[in-house]
């Protein structure tokens, strides 16, 4: 380089006496501290979730945190078989929670879940809503077949647990002849709640914990049995760069804390 401060000096510099090279050496110590407080050392959990824990999850959240200094809860809501798309093709992701255990089993037969991790912590209901100002009335999942229902919403069976709970509700009932051709598909249980909740559709099908975050909007028809419980199952992605973290957000959901966390959210114990 060419002058200035940065010139390479053409003759050693003097000897820089003892006692002045430990003070500095301290002061470059204190300088460099901040880099290494606690908040930079954090380590981030990534938990990716089913889209009906999506308020759930946030609101626990800062409880598992203050249990675990150090550890940042990152979620990735959708539906559990594009979560699961996600997790086969390399997604750095720690936790993987299911809305039902067909794709867990997936998972499982992947070898994607961490051997013994494995568990139910919550159990949810399927339930038939419509629009809050909706003046029709419901006896049946048969009362889809109805005329003025012209659309109803679900998740796309292939791809989201709540449509294929549905569907197979519907099968059971003799109404899915009636209602496939008025099918209104979501990417996720999400969606078809937005659509109930915009009056886009006559009716639609989602858990009782995603109705009740837009009540004022949304209102309960009927409530769908299903074949076998809704049970939800969670588990510590083998891939994990934090296993033991993992387990311990396994832990906290199972605890006391946690199911109250989510029990606040109309959440069941399995």
């Amino acid at each position: 380089m060419h002058g200035g401060i940065f010139r390479r000096a053409s003759h050693p510099p003097p000897a820089m006496p003892s006692t002045l090279r430990r003070i500095l050496s301290v002061a470059s110590l204190a300088l460099l501290l901040p880099a290494a407080s606690p908040g930079a050392w954090a380590g981030e959990l990534t938990v990716s979730a089913a889209a009906s824990l999506t308020n759930a999850f946030k609101a626990l959240a800062p409880a598992f945190e203050a249990q675990h200094p150090g550890t940042r809860l990152l979620f990735n809501f959708a539906a559990s078989d594009a979560l699961l798309a996600q997790i086969a093709k390399g997604a750095p992701v720690d936790v993987f929670a299911s809305a039902d255990q067909e794709t867990m089993d997936k998972a499982q037969a992947q070898q994607l879940l961490l051997a013994g991790t494995r568990r139910n912590f919550v159990t949810n209901t399927l339930v038939l809503i419509t629009p809050a100002d909706s003046t029709l009335t419901w006896r049946s999942l048969a009362d889809l077949g109805r005329p003025e229902v012209k659309r109803v919403a679900l998740g796309k069976p292939e791809g989201v647990p709540a449509g294929r709970y549905a569907k197979a509700a519907l099968e059971a009932a003799k109404a899915w002849a009636a209602v496939e051709p008025k099918a209104v598909y979501a990417a996720n249980v999400r969606q078809a709640l937005d659509y109930v909740a915009r009056g886009e559709v006559e009716a639609g099908f989602v858990y009782a914990t995603d109705a009740a975050v837009q009540k004022d909007k949304v209102k309960v028809a009927l409530t769908v049995p299903t074949e076998s419980p809704i049970a939800y199952p969670i588990a510590v992605v083998a891939g994990s760069a934090n296993p033991d973290a993992a387990r311990r957000f396994l832990d906290f959901v199972a605890s006391s804390a946690g199911q109250a966390a989510l029990a606040r959210h109309g959440f069941q114990r399995p």
